[in-house]
């Protein structure tokens, strides 16, 4: 019979050293890092297509769109991912522990998958509620086109309204509002296979 083998666990520290010289984006959460895999060609032109549209709408508003090279970290629960779309109005906000990592999106965008779906639908969803500034948190299918937006208001009360082909995604916050079908346009969807 042999000894149960010691899981060891990062520090947040030791989580940045090992960014800095991956080939690879990871996350972080409670001590465990998780590699994450490359995307679809579909999960690739969804992102992109969030970021043409929400450029122009939030520009003018001293609001920032970045791609999935920013990292967030949530500070409330440790968790530190690489959402697929993140904006930021106003200054960054940088990690106590981490200047290459923001504390304060307003918006964050996740684009499904098959391996990730679950993952992001609840726990993801629920680390990001706790980021005191953001509003919305949006969930784009991979399947089929069908935007999953969460919105918070001015209670702190969170509500999800989910948002089909030919209809639009209000972001109250950011003053505008995306359609689905612009947001789709020209993707090819996976068919899980």
């Amino acid at each position: 019979m042999s000894a149960p083998v010691a899981h060891h666990r990062y520090t947040f520290t030791e989580y940045l050293e090992l960014e800095e010289v991956a080939n690879v984006k990871h996350e972080f959460y409670a001590g465990e890092i998780y590699a994450l895999a490359g995307g679809t060609p579909a999960h690739a032109a969804l992102a992109a297509n969030v970021c043409a549209a929400l450029v122009p709408r939030v520009a003018h508003r001293g609001c920032q769109v970045f791609t999935s090279d920013l990292r967030v970290r949530v500070l409330a629960t440790g968790l530190a991912s690489y959402p697929d779309v993140t904006v930021v109005c106003g200054d960054l906000e940088r990690d106590p522990e981490s200047r290459l990592t923001v504390v304060n999106p307003i918006l964050v965008v996740e684009v499904l998958s098959d391996g990730t779906e679950d993952y992001d639908r609840a726990e993801k969803v629920a680390h990001y509620k706790q980021v005191a500034t953001l509003r919305h948190c949006l969930l784009l299918s991979h399947r089929e086109p069908c935007i999953d937006a969460w919105s918070r208001d001015a209670s702190g009360s969170w509500a999800c309204v989910m948002a089909r082909a030919s209809e639009n995604v209000a972001l109250g916050a950011l003053g505008c509002e995306v359609s689905v079908d612009e947001i789709y346009r020209g993707v090819v969807l996976d068919d899980g296979s």
